[in-house]
């Protein structure tokens, strides 16, 4: 009978780990984790106490720091293979899983299925004639070389690429090496798993080129297994199940999904909420349950399609079907920064990210240029960011892999800061009061076209007043509203006293605020 190992890639919640190790090992399975080494040490700790006495998981011997499109997820991949052979001699099949996959079959199906027939899941369609890659880079993954995180250093990272154009430096794939793409979820055999890591050791040149190509994880198994067997004994398919919206997210399952997940033709299934306590509940005992007959239907994605092809659920002005659960997350927070002097906002985030390292955007609902990564057209219109402001915060997160975030907001945007603060997600805000001469008041005016070059003197004089009331009132309503969570810097205050309050705004030490206090020209123009 077929005897999983289920290799789990997993960076956060270990609670939700811990649970879905006993539930997975509880029917005699295996599991061997690998914890990303980016994430905080007292959480692994807390894993590896509730564990250590579980015969049927071990760890990675060697945790690695992660990083999305990076060769990183393949190693840490191959990590924890590579301890699962070693502890579990009697495992017959390897099945990748993340932190947010569950089972949506019962442990006697998904044994029952294995031992059907004797062939590996892994998706895997030529990545040159496929058109697996909807958009972006195709071609470019494989000829250049990349070095850096495309999403921690952006300008780098295009920069070098252009270098690369610009000199015409390119390289081959190697000659007897067929690339191949598809989902980094795959099912695979042991001897299967066993000729992967012999051509690791063995192929030098070929791990040389894959340690340099750009999302690694969607090519590396997928290549080196159509190398190694016979395509008789490959079923192009993965037994997760997994969705992306109209905007390339994946879509996430809630806890009125179980019905719906249970019929679907598959194993497992990705993204589960963290907060679907109620489906994590049913779907972990399912797992150990016997004699469930289970009525597929397989008509997850074709409803998905359906629903999301009409853009609207019957309604001219109902909320898309992916905006139908709109909270940003329950365990994320969302920092907001307010300033009317743009330019000090910016100095501001600019040091907060460099001494806590926490992600930062700026004026993104107020400035078309600011710098946003590709979202899949979603950030590509002002009125489209205002509009599915919290689907855009939503995919800001997952893209950064993170569940904190400071961003700039101009005081004007009241109505978005009272909708942020209704969410579920923890949202905290700090204003920045500056001194407003009467020569940057005016300038303000050119800006927002109150006001032209040319405007007399005399019109600006009588102008000025109006504008000061105007900055002073909408600083006046964000203090009203009783924000829970509102801080405030002055230009008129000492750094230590900006400390105290970016200390509680931003949740770190006191001496992190002090440097943060103390940027040189903090407040100039």
């Amino acid at each position: 009978m077929a005897k999983i190992a289920f290799i789990l890639l997993c960076h956060k919640d270990p609670e939700a780990i811990i649970s879905q190790a006993k539930q997975l090992t509880a029917a005699g399975d295996y599991m061997s984790i690998h914890f990303d080494a980016r994430a905080k040490p007292a959480d692994f700790q807390r894993i590896q106490d509730a564990l250590k006495d579980n015969p049927n998981v071990t760890f990675a011997k060697r945790r690695i720091k992660c990083g999305w499109g990076e060769w990183s997820l393949v190693q840490a991949s191959l990590n924890a293979v590579e301890a699962a052979l070693e502890a579990f001699p009697r495992a017959t099949h390897f099945y990748m899983l993340s932190g947010d996959c569950m089972a949506i079959k019962s442990a006697e199906y998904a044994h029952d299925l294995l031992d059907r027939e004797d062939v590996d899941y892994i998706e895997s369609f030529d990545f040159f004639e496929s058109d697996w890659i909807k958009t972006g880079f195709k071609e470019e993954r494989l000829i250049y070389r990349y070095f850096v995180n495309e999403r921690k250093h952006k300008k780098l990272f295009y920069a070098l690429i252009k270098l690369q154009k610009k000199f015409g430096i390119t390289r081959e794939v190697p000659s007897d090496i067929q690339v191949m793409i598809g989902s980094q979820w795959w099912c695979l055999r042991r001897r299967t798993v066993e000729s992967v890591m012999r051509f690791c050791r063995k192929r030098k040149d070929v791990m040389r080129f894959f340690r340099t190509t750009w999302i690694p994880d969607e090519t590396f198994f997928q290549t080196i297994v159509r190398h190694l067997v016979p395509d008789n004994e490959i079923r192009t398919s993965t037994l997760t199940f997994l969705m992306f919206t109209d905007y390339g997210m994946p879509v996430t399952f809630y806890n009125d999904h179980y019905d719906l997940l249970l019929s679907q033709d598959f194993l497992f299934a990705r993204k589960i909420s963290p907060e679907a306590t109620e489906l994590k509940r049913r779907l972990g005992d399912l797992y150990a349950a016997e004699g469930i007959d289970f009525q597929i239907s397989d008509e997850g994605r074709s409803l998905f399609r359906f629903l999301t092809s009409r853009g609207r659920n019957g309604l001219r002005f109902a909320p898309r079907f992916w905006e139908a659960e709109s909270s940003l997350g329950r365990e994320r927070e969302l920092l907001i920064v307010v300033a009317k002097k743009w330019h000090v906002a910016k100095r501001l985030i600019r040091k907060i990210k460099e001494v806590t390292g926490i992600e930062t955007i700026e004026y993104l609902f107020d400035e078309d240029s600011c710098p946003m990564p590709d979202l899949g057209g979603i950030q590509t219109q002002m009125g489209k960011r205002a509009r599915h402001r919290r689907a855009l915060m939503r995919m800001l997160f997952e893209y950064y892999e993170t569940d904190r975030l400071v961003i700039c907001m101009d005081p004007k945007n009241m109505e978005m800061f009272q909708d942020f603060f209704a969410d579920r997600a923890t949202t905290r805000l700090l204003e920045i009061e500056s001194i407003f001469t009467d020569e940057y008041l005016a300038g303000h005016a050119i800006r927002v076209g109150l006001a032209g070059e040319n405007t007399p003197e005399q019109s600006m004089e009588r102008l000025l007043p109006t504008i000061r009331a105007d900055v002073a009132h909408e600083s006046d309503q964000i203090r009203d509203a009783g924000f829970d969570h509102y801080y405030r810097i002055s230009e008129g205050r000492e750094p230590q006293e900006n400390a105290s309050a970016l200390s509680q705004f931003l949740s770190i030490s006191h001496e992190q605020a002090q440097e943060i206090a103390e940027t040189d020209h903090l407040f100039e123009d």
